[in-house]
């Protein structure tokens, strides 16, 4: 800025006290006081007003960056749980393919079927309770004290 030293100051003063006389110096004093604090003024509206302007942009700044990383985490996420999820459909067939029965085991099945029905249709026993203690019963193969 301007640099105006004491002397320059007193040279000034000396100036409009010749060119406005010592009825006039009073006012224009203080027009240019009022001048100088409405300059100032002017000044320190422009300069905060930029200042906000800055502010204003940094906050956008900032929250374009947040967003941008919000929108890079969530495909982050989306992108770990395909992952996850592929393994698990393919575990899921795999389990599939294991729940399956083997046609041997299939065979089996059909040739004990017959042997399981005869049994269930066989007459029951009931006189089961009537066989001495350590003789085995025919059905379950343990003597009768062993069943509890």
């Amino acid at each position: 800025m301007i640099e105006i030293s004491l002397g320059k100051l007193v040279l000034l003063a000396l100036i409009a006290l010749i060119v406005l006389g010592p009825e006039k110096l009073p006012g224009a004093a203080r027009t240019a006081g009022a001048l100088l604090r409405r300059v100032r003024s002017g000044w320190d509206n422009v300069r905060a007003e930029v200042e906000r302007e800055l502010e204003i942009e940094e906050i956008r700044r900032t929250a374009r960056a947040a967003a941008a990383q919000a929108e890079a985490a969530q495909n982050e996420v989306r992108d770990g749980v395909r992952q996850m999820h592929e393994p698990l459909s393919k575990t899921a067939e795999e389990i599939a393919a294991l729940v399956k029965p083997e046609p041997s085991a299939t065979i089996a099945a059909e040739l004990v079927a017959p042997e399981l029905a005869a049994v269930d249709d066989a007459p029951v026993d009931h006189r089961q309770a009537e066989l001495p203690l350590g003789e085995p019963s025919p059905l379950s193969g343990k003597a009768p004290h062993d069943q509890a």
